[in-house]
């Protein structure tokens, strides 16, 4: 399988990727945690896990998700609090028909809310 090297800051380092990856969801789109149940809107995907050691350390052992698949950067919110979340493809399920997302850093990335996801700010994308 080809490979391909990029450099994370959260985890310090340089980290091997599949040249291709399927990432199920796109930057604009919002979701929801299988599990919590809190809901976002991804604004950046790691095509492999790409935090800290600590990080991943931290995560029960028995939830701990495979590192070998694409990890999603999310303007988060729960009924409490609204927070950045960095969530495993296989915990997140598309939740478009849940409305908009209520971050406060919302109108920063993106523009509108249409047809069930968030269009990136012009000039934002890489």
């Amino acid at each position: 399988m080809n490979r391909s090297s990029f450099y994370s800051q959260q985890a310090g380092k340089l980290l091997e990727a599949p040249l291709q990856t399927r990432a199920r969801f796109g930057i604009g789109d919002i979701v929801r945690h299988r599990q919590f149940g809190f809901r976002g809107v991804v604004f950046d995907i790691d095509p492999v896990f790409a935090n800290s050691e600590e990080w991943y350390e931290a995560i029960p052992k028995e939830m701990r998700p495979r590192r070998d698949q694409p990890f999603y950067h999310l303007l988060a919110e729960n009924e409490d609090s609204s927070y950045v979340a960095y969530v495993s493809q296989q915990n997140l399920l598309g939740d478009s028909d849940g409305g908009p997302v209520d971050h406060p850093s919302v109108q920063q990335i993106f523009e509108d809310f249409a047809e069930g996801r968030y269009r990136l700010r012009r000039g934002l994308s890489h």
